[in-house]
């Protein structure tokens, strides 16, 4: 697999939510964007120093899972946006793994909904084993 070239622009997405029949009820948008580090996930989260540099990633999803995430991330209260971009494949130290819009009414509500949403997407969407 290679890595996807095809990688959304912020600024369209921005202006696309903004466009969207309910974006009278967004006060508020957050945006994640996941990147490989070169620090690798069992030192950073778990504090094991042996551990060897990362030197890339193979990134893969389940697009039925993805989008079952989006779905109940839009149940959550005040959320009426959402976009999520996911990359694939052979992936770099620095390289964006995924983008993720979430736009709703207030702050608690969209801060609780792009972290639900980053959380169930790396738990259970994704697929990510680090090269080293």
């Amino acid at each position: 697999m290679k890595q996807q070239t095809n990688i959304p622009s912020m600024d369209a997405w921005i202006k696309e939510a903004k466009s969207a029949p309910n974006a009278d009820q967004v006060g508020m948008y957050l945006f994640h964007n996941g990147v490989v580090r070169g620090t690798a996930k069992a030192q950073v989260r778990l504090g094991q120093q042996d551990t060897a540099p990362v030197t890339g990633m193979v990134f893969s999803y389940d697009q039925e899972k993805v989008d079952a995430a989006v779905e109940a991330a839009y149940r959550l209260e005040g959320i009426y946006y959402i976009k999520v971009w996911l990359n694939q494949g052979a992936l770099q130290v620095g390289d964006d793994i995924m983008y993720v819009l979430v736009g709703g009414d207030i702050r608690p509500h969209v801060v609780d909904g792009l972290q639900f949403l980053v959380e169930r997407l790396k738990t259970q969407c994704v697929t990510e084993t680090e090269l080293h």
